[in-house]
Formats: C-alpha cells, sequence, structure tokens
C-alpha cells in the first residue's frame, strides 16, 4: 500500500470519526436532522386510564389495541426516514434482572392492615419470594401496572382473600414529559401530577441504559413538563404556567444547563387542559418558521389566552443569567426573532394539528385529516408534512411531539 493511500484512508476514517460525533450531537434547534428518538409503545398499563379517561387524564376513551397499533406505525415511518427509535420496553429488557426487581419492590404492594393476627415480617419475607421468582416479563408488568394485594382472613381455602389494585403508568406514552434534551444533555423533570411521578425513574432507567447520565434533576418545589420546552438554536423556549414553575425554570438557569445564552419565559396566562404545554399551542418548524393557535395569535391585551414573554440573558462565556426585558407579547417577540407564524385555525387545533415533530428543516410529522386550508399553509411555506394516522392516540391529550423525544441529531447549519 502507497503512502498516498494510507494517508488517503486516514483521511476518510477522520471524516468518518467526525460525522458520527455529529450525529450524537445533543440537539440545540427543534429544527435539526432528528437521529435518534425515546418512545414507549402502550400497552396493558394504558387500560385503566380509558375505563375513566378524566381521571387519567385523557381526554375521551379509546381503544388500547388500536393505539398500540397507530404507535408502530407512527414508529415504522420515524424509522423509515432513518431515524432510530428506542422503546422503553425494548430498554428495559436489556436492564439487569436485579435492577428490575430493586424496581417492583417499590411497585408491588401487599395491604395487611385488614387482616387479623397478621406477621408483618412473614408477610413481607413472602412478597419478596414473590419478586424473586418473577420472571423478567412479569417484573416489568409489575413495573408499569404497579398492583396493590389489599389481602382479607378467612376460614375457606388458603387463608386469604384479596381485593386486587393498579396505579399503572398510563400516561408513559408521552414520553416528551418525562425529560428534555438540551444542547447541555439530558433533565429529568418533576411532574405536576401525582400520578405521573415515578415516570421518571424509569425514563432515567432507561437513559442508564443507554449510557447517558442525566446533567440535572428538578427537585423540591420545582415542576417541569417536556412539553414546555422548546429549542429554538440560539434561545430556549420554556413555557411557565399550568405544568411548569418558576422555580423549575430557576433550577435549570443556576445549573447552567440550558445550554443557549437567551432563555424565552412563555407566561401562559391561560391554563386550560386542551393548550397544558406550550407545544400545544407554539411549534417551531425551522430556523424562520413556526406554529402558532389563532386564539393565541389574535389575542388582546387582558385577554385570558394573552401569552407574554420574560427574557432572561447572559454574557457569552458567562454563568448567570439577568432578567433582561419582562411582559413582552409573545406575537411581537416571535416577530423580533425573524419568525414568520402560521396560524393554526381551531379546528385543526382540536385536532392537534399543531403537535407535530419536526425531524429536519421544515420536514414535520403531523395528525393526519387536517384542513385543506392548513395542508394549503404548509405547502406555500415549503414545508414537506407526513401525515400520521393518529386518531386513537390523541384521545389521549397529545399527538405526534408528546409521543416523542429527540435524543440524538446531526445539527442544522
Amino acid at each position: 500500500m502507497s503512502r498516498i493511500t494510507v494517508v488517503l484512508l486516514f483521511i476518510i476514517a477522520s471524516l468518518q470519526v467526525a460525522s458520527a460525533q455529529q450525529i450524537t450531537t445533543y440537539p440545540r434547534s427543534e429544527w435539526d436532522y432528528a437521529k435518534a428518538i425515546l418512545m414507549h409503545t402502550p400497552g396493558e398499563e394504558l387500560f385503566n386510564g380509558v375505563i375513566h379517561p378524566y381521571a387519567g387524564l385523557f381526554e375521551y376513551y379509546f381503544d388500547v389495541d388500536r393505539a398500540a397499533e397507530e404507535h408502530r406505525g407512527y414508529i415504522a415511518a420515524l424509522e423509515n426516514n432513518g431515524i432510530e427509535v428506542y422503546t422503553l420496553r425494548e430498554l428495559l429488557d436489556q436492564v439487569p434482572i436485579e435492577k428490575l426487581r430493586s424496581c417492583a419492590k417499590d411497585a408491588l404492594m401487599y395491604d395487611i392492615t385488614n387482616m387479623k393476627d397478621v406477621d408483618e415480617a412473614a408477610s413481607e419475607k413472602y412478597r419478596m419470594h414473590i419478586i424473586g421468582e418473577m420472571s423478567r416479563a412479569d417484573l416489568i408488568r409489575c413495573i408499569l401496572l404497579r398492583p396493590t394485594v389489599t389481602l382479607y382472613s378467612t376460614d375457606n381455602n388458603t387463608g386469604f382473600e384479596a381485593v386486587y389494585e393498579h396505579s399503572p403508568l398510563m400516561n408513559l406514552y408521552f414520553t416528551r414529559d418525562q425529560s428534555i434534551t438540551t444542547p447541555r444533555g439530558h433533565i429529568i423533570c418533576q411532574m405536576n401530577s401525582t400520578q405521573r411521578a415515578i415516570e421518571t425513574q424509569l425514563v432515567e432507567l432507561c437513559y442508564e441504559q443507554l449510557g447517558v447520565t442525566p446533567i440535572l434533576k428538578i427537585t423540591g418545589e420545582g415542576r417541569l413538563e417536556g412539553g414546555d420546552y422548546l429549542r429554538g438554536g440560539t434561545i430556549s423556549f420554556i413555557g411557565c404556567g399550568m405544568r411548569t414553575n418558576i422555580e423549575a425554570i430557576k433550577q435549570i438557569m443556576e445549573a447552567d444547563a440550558f445550554g443557549h445564552d437567551t432563555i424565552a419565559v412563555v407566561n401562559d396566562h391561560k391554563w386550560w387542559q386542551m393548550q397544558m404545554h406550550l407545544d400545544t399551542f407554539f411549534n417551531i418548524i425551522d430556523k424562520d418558521l413556526c406554529t402558532l393557535v389563532e386564539s393565541r395569535y389574535y389575542a388582546k391585551e387582558g385577554d385570558p389566552e394573552w401569552v407574554t414573554v420574560d427574557l432572561y440573558t447572559r454574557e457569552s462565556g458567562q454563568k448567570e443569567y439577568r432578567l433582561t426585558q419582562q411582559d413582552v407579547p409573545f406575537v411581537e417577540f416571535l416577530t423580533q426573532q425573524g419568525y414568520t407564524i402560521i396560524p393554526i385555525k381551531y379546528e385543526d387545533e382540536m385536532h392537534y394539528a399543531n403537535n407535530f415533530l419536526t425531524i429536519a428543516p421544515r420536514h414535520i410529522m403531523a395528525v393526519g385529516n387536517q384542513s385543506k386550508s392548513l395542508q394549503q399553509s404548509f405547502a406555500e411555506h415549503n414545508v414537506k408534512v407526513e401525515w400520521i394516522p393518529l386518531e386513537t392516540l390523541i384521545k389521549g391529550y397529545g399527538a405526534a411531539h408528546c409521543m416523542t423525544q429527540v435524543i440524538r441529531v446531526e445539527l442544522a447549519e
């Protein structure tokens, strides 16, 4: 082999390494090229939620099996674009079984308060024995379903009767919410709803399986959900309202975990479940193109739908942020940043048109069956849209963006 050939091979190998490093970069923008996404295809843990949708934080009843089928179709569409999809269940299948047993210890409960002459030590020993006997698949079921066995004494048969209850992780398929991915890395959220609190531990376990260490966990009175966070290239957009509070936002700034020198805190003054997160009424398609639902776009000061921005900035290389602007009208701010805004009509908003996933500049995955006028608006702005059938899944109060956590990208220019 000639010396020139060796040099050329070395250069090619170096370029390949550089390319691989770029692909594993954390995203700085919504329009970066998505390369890896974390998702969860819903299973039997979803059933308890759909039999009383409001209590499950859902909008309507929906078919669990059909929802899973739709979700698998969405994954296939993402994979057809060269995106690697990691599912929580696949990652849990790879977790060392002793770690699963440890999680199951927190998930499976025996309630013996109604029993006569109960031997607490013997009951606990029996619980631990059962967990020790469980297969990997049953351990995962236990973790997702979180069963409680309420025991009663009886003179019949084995001497035990029981009522079985579940506190399942029914909202787990909205993998946008348990963490956020900033240019710095992954932040573990602290959920606003008690019934969703445990989800963050499971997602953290999956990150560990991927070889990733989160850079921050929200603690104390801080509340953060991933649907309130959007990356704007040189700006972090973070919603402050129904599900995320200023305490969590301050924790991220103090930890220097945003990775942007400008933080736009988007204040929501109307707490409404349909617009619970920032990504339900605002979304980004490209560096100069975004969407905003009409109720927010046309709102006047004093209206419940009026949105304002508090701007926190710092000098490059500095750690501490300062509040430099306050109560800036959101539409005015977006215009100042060079965005063209596509208003989303009410009929499309109610069909989750705004909750799309951007996988590349002007390339989005969106809920199908939107209006002709919206389709035309996207076409006029040269937006490539892949319309995904999600008619069942959206009944859970979320759509294409809510069901994904982009964890690795190739940076857009």
